[in-house]
């Protein structure tokens, strides 16, 4: 494993503790108020922290330190059009909804590929997909 790998599981864990301590709290507060037996509140416990440890594998990547803003992700992908950009509208990449721009000015009709080229804010930055010449609305 090396130092980056370390950081970020390091960084999972500390994020972790807090849930750790609460879930310990009200195990505690269970065994003492209710007929919870000892055991069965330090398995509550252990599984609580099991829990977390078969998540990591999957928000690992939440976690690292340097990683970009998962809509910078987006640069690049192909995305298609729900409704006409002109130079505004909707685009759908990876199965979700985005708003999105045009860079170039002609508009584009629904259904028709785009690519996206940046991100500004919450909006991609899109031009027309080279495959999809036919496909612009003047």
């Amino acid at each position: 494993m090396h130092a980056t790998s370390n950081r970020t599981l390091r960084r999972y864990i500390l994020y972790q503790v807090p849930g750790w301590l609460l879930c310990a709290a009200i195990a505690v507060l269970l065994h003492r108020w209710t007929s919870l037996s000892a055991w069965t509140a330090l398995l509550l416990v252990l599984g609580w922290a099991a829990k977390d440890a078969a998540l990591y594998p999957f928000l690992r990547h939440a976690y690292e330190p340097d990683a970009p803003p998962a809509i910078e992700q987006l640069v690049g992908l192909p995305g298609i059009t729900v409704e006409p950009l002109a130079p505004h509208g909707y685009i759908r990449v990876r199965g979700e909804l985005w708003r999105a721009e045009l860079s170039t000015g002609a508009a584009i009709g629904p259904g028709h590929l785009v690519t996206v080229d940046a991100v500004r804010g919450t909006t991609l930055i899109v031009r027309p997909d080279e495959r999809t010449n036919s496909s612009l609305v003047s």
